[in-house]
């Protein structure tokens, strides 16, 4: 079937449209309705569902077959590092974080900041987050104190992600201080943060409310996927 036909079918049987779409998917509950106008213009699409993202991302694939596929390649030229992940190994790290964001108090609509480099723990953080039901914000890695401030003040996180550096060509961009200047901005300077503590620039001086990242991996136990409702936010995005 060629775009235009697919795409005029879309605009023509929407309902039946979207239900066939989302049928590829793995849902806990199935939609009680693909569309509910009751509220129009507000909609609600597959209002009754329940379903978790991380789930669809790598539980399913792991089952169906797909466990030592390729899931994620990290490739940085700026460190001289390839390193890549299977569907398990990815879904057993993930697991893992996503309890250790539960041993932090963070659960089902929490929200939590990732203020990351482009490394694998960002993508291991935002599924983790999927997992257990709660809404992740991305606030892009080296962002000044008061820009992230704005969004810790408006997301209310239990909890921020966020590692010791980010590199940009051969300049290494200190994290740490732009982190904690951010939070007192925001007057929560003692919210939970779990920090990488990357080669480049280790981690000496940890703040007394911080978490190191292979601290607390090593004290928490895989979790299952939480379901969450299909009109759940997922993420925020600023």
């Amino acid at each position: 079937m060629d775009y235009r036909t697919i795409y005029q079918n879309s605009m023509e049987n929407p309902e039946a449209f979207w239900a066939d779409t989302a049928a590829e998917l793995v849902w806990t509950k199935p939609w009680d309705k693909v569309i509910d106008d009751s509220d129009a213009p507000y909609y609600e699409w597959f209002a009754g569902g329940e379903i978790n993202t991380c789930y669809n991302a790598l539980d399913r694939h792991c089952e169906e077959g797909w466990a030592e596929q390729t899931a994620l390649i990290y490739d940085s030229p700026v460190t001289n590092q390839v390193r890549k992940y299977s569907y398990a190994e990815l879904r057993d790290e993930v697991a893992v974080f996503a309890n250790v964001l539960q041993r932090n108090d963070v659960g089902k609509g929490d929200r939590v900041i990732i203020y990351m480099p482009m490394i694998p723990e960002a993508v291991i953080a935002v599924l983790a987050c999927a997992r257990i039901g709660a809404v992740h914000s991305v606030v892009f890695g080296g962002f000044a104190a008061k820009e992230l401030a704005t969004r810790v003040v408006d997301a209310s996180p239990k909890l921020v992600v966020s590692a010791s550096c980010g590199i940009e060509g051969k300049k290494v961009i200190p994290y740490i201080p732009l982190l904690d200047e951010a939070l007192e901005l925001a007057g929560v300077e003692n919210l939970t943060r779990v920090l990488v503590s990357r080669p480049e620039l280790p981690i000496e001086n940890l703040h007394s409310s911080a978490i190191l990242w292979q601290d607390a991996v090593a004290q928490a136990h895989a979790v299952d996927c939480v379901p969450v409702s299909s009109t759940d936010p997922l993420y925020i995005l600023y």
